[in-house]
Formats: C-alpha cells, sequence, structure tokens
C-alpha cells in the first residue's frame, strides 16, 4: 500500500510542493515558518473549497464555469442583506449563502439533465448571467468594509486553536468531501457516471440526475466560499473574483483530475489547489512579477495534462468487481 501510495498522483504532487517551498525557503527562509505557511493554507481555503466542488463536478464529465459567478453573486446578497438587516443571525447568513449558491448550481444542472446541452456552453452562459445580476442588485456599487457589520466580519477571521476559522471551514469540507466520495452511494455515482455512462446506466443510475446533483454541491460550496470572501476581505463587488474559475479548474488539472472524468481524488484538488497558493504567495516574496504566475500556472496545466494523459493504468475506478465463480 505504501508503495502505491509513493507511486500515486498525491505522492508526487505533495513532493513537488515540498520542493517548491525549499527553494523558495533558499532566497527567503522566513516563508517556511509555521505561522507564515499557515497564511499561505488559509489564503488558499477558498481555492480549495471550490476545486473540490469542480473536481465533482469534473468526474461526471462536466465543467461549471460559473463557480467564481456564483461566489461573487451570493457573496453580493449577502453583503446587501446584512446592510438591510445588520443584526440577522451569522447562522441565518450562512443558511442563506450555501442555499443561494445551490439554486444557482441547480440551475446548471437542470440546463445540462434536462435540455442536455453541453456543460461548457451552460455555464459560460451563467457566469454571464450572474455577473449580470450583481451589476443589477448592487446598481454597480461597491458595498465596503464600513457597510457591513462588525459581526459579519468577524467569522472567517477569528482564531480558533491557532487558526483562523476560514482554515477550520476548509478543513472541514475537506473532511466531509473525503467521506462522500468515499464511503457513500452517491461518491461512487459520481466516480462510475464519469468513468463508463453507458455501464452506469445499466447498473440503474440516471446520468443526468448525478451530474445535477455534482453542479449543486459546486454551487452551495461556491455559496459558501461567497460569504466567506466578502466577510474576510470586507468589499463585495461586481467583478469580484473574476477569472478565478480558471485557478480552480486549474487546481484540479494539477491534482490529477482527469477531465474525462472518472478519475480524481478530493486529496488531489486540494494538492492542486495547495501548489498554486505556494506560487501565488512566494512570487512577490521573491520579487518574481506577479505575471510569471499566469506562465508558472500554465505550464503546471500543460504539464499535468499531459501526465493524465499518460496515466493509463490509473484510467478508472472499480466500482462493481466480479467474483469468482464457485466450484
Amino acid at each position: 500500500m505504501i508503495r502505491r501510495y509513493l507511486q500515486s498522483r498525491e505522492a508526487i504532487l505533495s513532493a513537488a510542493i515540498l520542493v517548491l517551498i525549499a527553494v523558495i525557503a533558499l532566497r527567503f527562509p522566513a516563508f517556511i515558518t509555521p505561522a507564515n505557511l499557515a497564511n499561505v493554507f488559509n489564503d488558499t481555503s477558498p481555492l480549495m473549497i471550490l476545486a473540490i466542488g469542480q473536481m465533482i463536478v469534473i468526474l461526471t464529465k462536466c465543467i461549471d464555469l460559473s463557480v467564481a459567478a456564483n461566489l461573487a453573486l451570493t457573496g453580493m446578497v449577502v453583503s446587501l442583506l446584512n446592510i438591510a438587516a445588520p443584526d440577522l443571525p451569522l447562522a441565518v447568513t450562512l443558511l442563506v449563502a450555501v442555499s443561494l449558491g445551490a439554486v444557482l448550481g441547480m440551475f446548471n444542472g437542470i440546463l445540462v439533465w434536462k435540455l442536455n446541452i453541453p456543460p461548457i456552453v451552460v455555464t459560460l452562459g451563467t457566469m454571464t448571467i450572474y455577473r449580470g445580476i450583481i451589476f443589477l442588485i448592487s446598481k454597480g456599487k461597491w458595498v465596503n468594509a464600513h457597510e457591513m457589520s462588525a459581526p459579519f466580519k468577524a467569522l472567517p477571521r477569528h482564531v480558533f486553536l491557532g487558526f483562523p476559522v476560514l482554515s477550520w471551514i476548509a478543513l472541514a469540507v475537506i473532511l466531509i468531501a473525503i467521506v462522500v466520495m468515499t464511503r457513500t452511494t452517491l461518491g461512487r455515482a459520481f466516480y462510475a457516471v464519469g468513468g463508463n455512462p453507458h455501464a452506469a446506466v445499466y447498473t440503474g443510475l440516471n446520468v443526468g440526475r448525478t451530474q445535477f446533483w455534482a453542479f449543486t454541491i459546486s454551487g452551495a460550496l461556491a455559496g459558501l466560499t461567497g460569504y466567506l470572501w466578502v466577510s474576510r476581505y470586507a468589499v463585495a463587488y461586481v467583478d469580484i473574483a473574476g477569472g478565478f474559475e480558471l485557478d480552480v479548474v486549474a487546481a484540479c488539472v494539477i491534482g490529477g483530475i482527469s477531465i474525462a472524468g472518472g478519475v480524481g481524488t478530493v486529496g488531489g484538488a486540494v494538492l492542486g489547489a495547495l501548489f498554486l497558493g505556494v506560487i501565488k504567495n512566494a512570487l512577490p516574496v521573491i520579487n518574481i512579477s506577479p505575471f510569471w504566475q499566469l506562465a508558472i500556472s500554465g505550464a503546471a496545466i500543460l504539464i499535468a495534462v499531459v501526465l493524465n494523459s499518460r496515466a493509463n493504468r490509473t484510467r478508472g475506478r472499480i466500482i462493481l468487481k466480479q467474483t469468482e465463480p464457485v466450484a
């Protein structure tokens, strides 16, 4: 089992992250202090949460390009809600964020399932629609820190057992996702539908319905991230998280999630996000232009795609095993 893990994408990516951190530490030793590494994890938490949702969608042979727009719309809605009702319990605000995000994800899922529209077309369209709705409800104005209540801004920044709540929420999402993907019927269905849709139909799975639930989960996580984003940075506007959907897809691809569907793990998505997070945090520290981040991320994606295409031995996940005939 240990040998198998050492040959896995997760082990290779973990080693790549450690090497990257070591190289950065040669120029800036303070980068590897526990406090700074904790900050890197915290800064990458929104990307990790979104990457987990995107991973589930990609497993079903789909893609969700509307996650950043979902995040922005949900963040704007809860920000405006906070202005209108500053004393609203934080639990209600979180429920609104997750529920709205899930509804937006459901809209994507319905279009893919019932109308059989290609997912990339659906989510490109809804990405624009959601951004347009933000402009309409906000009238193009920003919601700034002084307009938000103190409790609304405090949650993701509150420190518990040495880590911000934002980091704890990301860890909770990771653990729940691992359980769902490895221990539940729904998790196995995501792999089955993406690995072999025709065989999945014969086993009684509804491919469209499974994809619908994948989009719903991705939307709910985007909604959660929407609140965490605007409350942490204390600002909401139309173009918030613009282009962030590309980072989310990149994290999944780098983490070994096959764009052909059916192959990938929660750990891979998280490590892919951490790889990008380390790059993003390290470039300013070692005086490299942030514009190089695009080139480095693009090169990492190309290398990951090549590795994914050559990893034929892990092409799918066995859902049903054939039993040996009894003599």
